[in-house]
């Protein structure tokens, strides 16, 4: 398959017509007419319906398209990064769950780079995300936050999935919310004090292994008549901050974080749970420099945060 007809094939469907592709990219119409032909005879597909409307992409068109326009992308930045010498700059790249002493272990991470070319790259997501970004060299390092009924399931993945994996921290999810919440001057809250009030809860539960129906009735049981659902973690503590009837399951978080947003940290009379929180990457990867000073700031922000 010839990298040119694709990019041809592109600029055809972006254009919706042979002629407008042709003066774009400054090639006769019959040569890139050819290309188009060659490439769907290698391919053994239709790319194109050809229509008095122009260039109409069929459905198997429509789902090279994608393809196509992942891998020019992909070639373009490989073509960027050799040109603008950044591919000699140092990269970190890590996906991870949303947690405080995670993001307080990157923010002390990124105070020790020093003065050398580095690229950082830092998602919070769910596991399910996590790991396909692994698998796909997306992101070199990762980690994974499940619930310790599903440990045998998650350790069996990993390893058939090959990737090693090392426990981070183990903990009880705490309940976080605004000093202006009345539940805030509670000594013992209970779950059936939580049903009048409203859940801040993450949008994307995942458990490869489950619908998302189950996971939804483990994860956000039945008893909470209002929730809102929020993906980005800055949003949910905006929230929690404004609206003192608003609620929130969390991983420990730090008196810096509470003291910021207006916030009080409670525990849950009933709540035994336990979630891990593992750390994952490719076996035979080695570990650069950059990973173990994240690992080492991981490991001092989890012994503040999580007792």
């Amino acid at each position: 398959m010839n990298i040119l007809h694709m990019k041809y094939a592109v600029e055809v469907a972006r254009l919706g017509s042979l002629n407008k592709a042709a003066e774009t990219l400054m090639i006769a119409q019959p040569n890139i007419s050819r290309s188009i032909k060659e490439l769907e005879a290698d391919l053994g597909i239709t790319i194109f319906q050809r229509s008095a409307k122009g260039m109409v992409l069929t459905p198997e068109g429509e789902e090279f398209m994608d393809y196509a326009r992942d891998i020019l992308y992909r070639i373009d930045k490989i073509e960027q990064s050799y040109r603008d010498g950044s591919h000699k700059k140092r990269k970190f790249s890590i996906s991870v769950p949303r947690a405080c002493y995670i993001s307080a272990a990157l923010a002390e991470f990124s105070k020790n780079i020093g003065d050398v070319d580095v690229e950082i790259y830092y998602k919070e997501t769910n596991s399910k995300k996590t790991i396909k970004k692994l698998l796909e060299n997306e992101y070199k390092l990762g980690i994974i936050r499940y619930s310790e009924n599903y440990d045998k399931y998650y350790k069996t993945m990993l390893e058939e999935k090959g990737l090693t994996f090392e426990l981070v921290a183990e903990f009880s999810y705490v309940l976080i919310m605004s000093r202006d919440n009345p539940l805030a001057e509670k000594e013992t809250i209970t779950y059936d004090d939580l049903s009048s009030y409203i859940e801040i809860a993450h949008a994307d539960p995942y458990v490869p292994s489950l619908s998302m129906s189950k996971v939804f009735r483990e994860e956000l049981p039945d008893h909470i008549g209002q929730r809102i659902f929020v993906f980005e973690r800055a949003s949910q503590f905006d929230l929690l901050s404004e609206n003192n009837k608003t609620f929130m399951w969390v991983s420990p978080a730090s008196q810096q974080i509470l003291d910021r947003y207006n916030l009080v940290q409670r525990v849950c009379e009933g709540n035994k749970r336990i979630y891990k929180d593992v750390l994952v990457y490719h076996k035979g990867y080695k570990l650069t420099k950059l990973d173990k000073d994240f690992i080492t700031a991981l490991c001092e922000s989890r012994r503040k945060f999580v007792k």
